[in-house]
């Protein structure tokens, strides 16, 4: 049984986890997490024993000096909450921590332990992946959920997803097996700009989760900081002429993909956000990420060891009337389209 002392009785509380790690592309999700502790002031309550869920000699405590005296931070994750004011009050519960090395089956128990004493009624994980989306268009975000009925009242996916996974998939499985509604948000991250941080992507995510659980989150500077990311990018892919090339068949596919899906329920729903924001006032680990089909990968806009710059492979074109990619080449690349995103909080496929 788990013990919690100085934690409040909460009102309506919803559990946001993230973890650093293959599941964070850019550092994405992680830096939502911390943005949301940073804009509440959140209060940590806990700390899992990093003994029990960590290798050191793969993330490697930190020693650092407190007013002359050395301190040691040792890797793990912490739990902290926060009270949203507003009409509707709500509490949120905040994970924050590094992909487990080892005991997924414990720490996924652990945490829900925690879920189920605080009365948690809905676990949402964040996560980020590489994927072939170009950095000049609105982050693709994939909710997806193993609940059928949580999928049809919340306009999420049902995941069908096979293949490799990392802790939001395990962590996603393990409320499904405890009874707890749990969803996994998921952005798409350029791979060929994958360098933390993507202040870009990590607003997409706090949009898409503020849609969720109709709480209005403080943005702060992050719209700011997303503009200036995409000039930034946009400065140093014009100098490399076949990255833009790159970019603008990126940006080709994916238009063609989205232009029967611009529905009048998405502009509505965006007209939403506006109008909230009107109304209420304006307030990266080794080893590579997980990517839309399921294997690691690292960034490519950037300098190689030996001075040159690593070269995107360039996708097939779509055919300009249907938009399908060669049969070909879907038959190698399943699931690595632009816009698509992961199920149960892993990398997509296709059926």
């Amino acid at each position: 049984m788990i013990e919690l002392e100085g934690v409040p009785e909460l009102i309506d509380p919803v559990m946001v986890a993230a973890f650093e790690g293959w599941n964070d592309a850019g550092d994405a999700a992680s830096t939502a997490v911390a943005h949301l502790d940073r804009e509440w002031k959140g209060e940590v309550f806990a700390a899992l024993d990093a003994e029990d869920y960590y290798d050191f000699q793969v993330n490697r405590p930190t020693v650092w000096l407190d007013g002359g005296v050395r301190k040691i931070t040792w890797p793990t994750t912490r739990l902290s909450v926060v009270r949203v004011g507003g009409e509707k009050p709500r509490d949120l519960v905040l994970v924050r921590g590094i992909e487990p090395s080892m005991r997924w089956r414990s720490f996924c128990n652990e945490l829900l332990g925690f879920a189920h004493e605080l009365g948690v009624e809905l676990v949402v994980i964040l996560g980020a992946l590489l994927g072939d989306t170009p950095h000049t268009r609105p982050v693709p975000i994939s909710g997806t959920t193993s609940d059928p009925d949580l999928a049809q009242r919340m306009d999420l996916e049902e995941t069908k997803y096979e293949g490799p996974t990392g802790i939001v998939g395990i962590l996603q499985e393990a409320c499904t097996h405890a009874g707890v509604p749990a969803v996994s948000l998921w952005a798409a991250v350029p791979h060929y700009v994958s360098q933390p941080p993507n202040p870009k992507a990590t607003l997409a995510l706090l949009n898409r989760l503020e849609d969720l659980i109709d709480v209005r989150i403080p943005l702060g500077e992050l719209a700011e900081d997303a503009r200036a990311w995409q000039v930034g990018v946009d400065q140093l892919a014009a100098e490399d002429s076949e990255v833009a090339e790159y970019v603008q068949t990126l940006e080709e596919a994916r238009d063609t993909a989205e232009l029967p899906e611009a529905s009048g329920e998405a502009i509505a729903r965006e007209f939403e956000r506006y109008l909230r924001r009107r109304d209420g006032g304006q307030p990266g680990q080794p080893g590579g990420h997980a990517t839309a089909d399921g294997s690691d990968s690292t960034a490519y806009l950037r300098d190689s060891p030996g001075g040159g710059r690593t070269r995107p492979p360039k996708p097939p074109k779509p055919d300009p009337e249907t938009g399908a990619e060669p049969e070909a080449d879907r038959d190698t690349d399943a699931g690595t389209g632009p816009g698509t995103g992961p199920d149960d909080g892993d990398p997509p496929s296709e059926e």
